[in-house]
């Protein structure tokens, strides 16, 4: 028993208008045609599937039964095409996002919203953790894209960039150095640094600046992620420099921030795709909403700009 789609269509089409005359009018065939494909139809199931008339069709018993199938496949043929096409036209579909907790944070929820305005049936999966780890995921082929702070692309991915996000002195309320318009690294190096830990692009960062501010020694404590940092500092057992956009992760903490002049002030965030890996739809739609929050400058922490 081989019954094709173009079979079922005809005889579903001729059952329904218990006429081979507006069946061929409606499929835009001739009659001729149509009588062909059901008699073979009726040939190769061995039983007869129409009653006809001069005047009109209609199902028999076995007749009655092909048509409920031939319903059944074709509305699920025409759905899986219709899902088909969304997903071609990048209206359905998975994007799953390798970044870091400050931007999966502050970044990523208004470009899911806005992607979710354009089409509600993508879903976007986020892995959040440090860089390294969210460009080992990408590499592994675990997310589609990685948003990241990077600085030389690895082999075998592009890098293209999107903010920059600058440091911010992050201070105890009552510090001195928060009355000040803006202060240095070496001057933040006199206090207790709290730094977040050795696998962050944040804390690499830091230690840069601080190296090339001339500080030999900085008095450092580690703090397992943004938010301890917030804590210890709130508390005032030390100072901090931290991103814009990883600031909101310590807003429940009193603090004062302070314009940061001297080496490494910002960090450039950028979108990381694999290099020889073809995008599909859904993901190349969400990589046009970022693009496209940038192009109509979509608002961002005080600190952090798109970068043209």
């Amino acid at each position: 028993m081989d019954l094709n789609l173009r079979q079922l269509e005809v005889f579903a089409t001729v059952a329904r208008c218990g006429s081979f005359t507006d069946a061929a009018e409606r499929l835009h065939v001739a009659q001729s045609s149509l009588s062909r494909t059901v008699m073979a139809m009726e040939r190769g199931l061995g039983v007869p599937l129409l009653e006809r008339t001069t005047r009109k069709v209609r199902c028999t018993p076995e007749g009655a039964e092909v048509l409920a199938v031939a319903e059944r496949l074709l509305s699920r043929h025409r759905a899986e095409m219709n899902g088909l096409e969304r997903y071609l036209r990048g209206d359905r579909g998975t994007v799953t996002v390798s970044t870091l907790p400050s931007l999966a944070a502050t970044l990523l929820p208004p470009a899911i919203v806005r992607l979710r305005e354009e089409a509600p049936e993508i879903d976007v999966h986020v892995l959040d953790g440090m860089a390294e780890s969210a460009l080992d995921r990408l590499e592994a082929g675990e997310s589609d894209l990685a948003l990241v702070a990077v600085g030389r692309p690895r082999p075998g991915t592009r890098a293209r960039a999107l903010v920059r996000d600058r440091f911010l002195a992050v201070l105890p309320p009552d510090h001195p150095l928060g009355e000040r318009e803006e202060t240095t690294w070496s001057d933040l190096a006199e206090a207790p640094f709290v730094v977040t830990g050795g696998d962050s692009s944040v804390r690499r960062v830091v230690e840069d600046a601080l190296d090339e501010a001339g500080v030999l020694e900085p008095r450092l404590i580690q703090a397992g992620n943004i938010s301890t940092v917030g804590g210890l500092v709130g508390a005032g057992i030390g100072v901090s420099a931290l991103p814009a956009l990883a600031l909101p992760l310590m807003g429940f903490a009193d603090h004062v921030r302070v314009p940061l002049r001297g080496p490494a002030t910002e960090r450039l965030i950028s979108v990381v795709v694999p290099e020889h890996r073809t995008p599909g739809p859904a993901v190349e739609r969400f990589l046009r909403v970022l693009w496209g929050m940038r192009a109509t400058d979509h608002p961002l922490p005080d600190g952090a700009a798109w970068q043209l």
